[in-house]
């Protein structure tokens, strides 16, 4: 039987689901597949250190969460191009003694949208978070045809980096940075930090800023029920949790890993089933 050990890097990640759906998806296939978490604030050691240990104990492959998408990059041998216009990895592959780099937070968000908000107005889009999770929705949300991209982030230096290499790759006129009060007039609001997840309780915006008719998504899926999107609900408007986007950037990892072909239905069958609710409410 084919064996796998693959890890999680990130802080404070007990909560992930990502094992139970990589490791349930493997056994429907009839592969060994062992998958563990390598939390920095448990190991209270650096990147680089936890990435050299996964490396020389044989890892075979590596899922890359907050708050390391950009940390990581040094330490990898490639980058493929997708994951390099990006500026962040999520999921790294050792494979005859190089380590790859890759990025499925963008296809498996991009899918996430089409399945869930099928019919979502993107004329004007505003973006909370500009770090390694928001690069993802970025250019994720352009390539689906986003008319104009308000990049919003409290760290102003890196929502204009973003920004500039969106430019770069879509347009000059197809993104900007921009502020809260953007989110008044926009068609859609995507929210793309750590807020509203179990160790950061809260909503990143004031309710009033949210009105009927707009959409809102939010990547966090831990909970499910985000203080945001509770607000947007009360609010009128259409939501779209972050549990879709998990599950499908999940099924692309794996296939990175393996080569194998997961079956992306049955695996949101299998999150539907661990968590108790769908992939796509709304």
């Amino acid at each position: 039987m084919t064996s796998y050990l693959i890890g999680l890097v990130g802080a404070g990640i007990g909560p992930s689901l990502s094992p139970a759906l990589h490791e349930r998806e493997a056994d429907e296939l009839g592969l060994r597949y062992l998958y563990r978490r390598l939390d920095l604030d448990a190991l209270s050691l650096p990147i680089g250190e936890v990435f050299a240990a996964a490396r020389t104990a044989g890892f075979d492959g590596l899922n890359i969460t907050h708050p390391v998408k950009q940390r990581v990059l040094p330490y990898l041998d490639e980058i493929v191009p997708d994951a390099a216009a990006l500026g962040a990895v999520n999921t790294v592959v050792f494979r005859e003694g190089k380590a790859t780099g890759h990025n499925t937070d963008a296809t498996g968000f991009a899918r996430n949208l089409t399945q869930g908000l099928p019919d979502a107005d993107m004329d004007t889009v505003v973006l909370l978070g500009a770090g390694g999770a928001g690069a993802a929705v970025a250019h994720a949300l352009l390539s689906l045809g986003t008319g104009t991209l308000i990049v919003h982030d409290v760290d102003e230096v890196r929502a204009g980096v973003l920004v500039a290499g969106l430019r770069r790759r879509f347009g000059d006129d197809r993104a900007r940075p921009g502020s809260l009060e953007d989110i008044r007039t926009a068609d859609g609001l995507v929210h793309a930090t750590p807020t509203g997840m179990a160790a950061y309780p809260g909503s990143p915006v004031s309710a009033d800023l949210l009105r009927s008719g707009m959409w809102v998504a939010d990547i966090v899926y831990r909970p499910l029920e985000t203080a945001l999107l509770k607000q947007a609900r009360e609010r009128g408007c259409r939501t779209l949790h972050g549990g879709g986007m998990v599950v499908l950037q999940a099924a692309d990892s794996f296939r990175l890993f393996t080569g194998a072909e997961p079956d992306a239905d049955r695996m949101l069958r299998h999150f539907e089933a661990l968590e108790g609710k769908p992939a796509h409410a709304r």
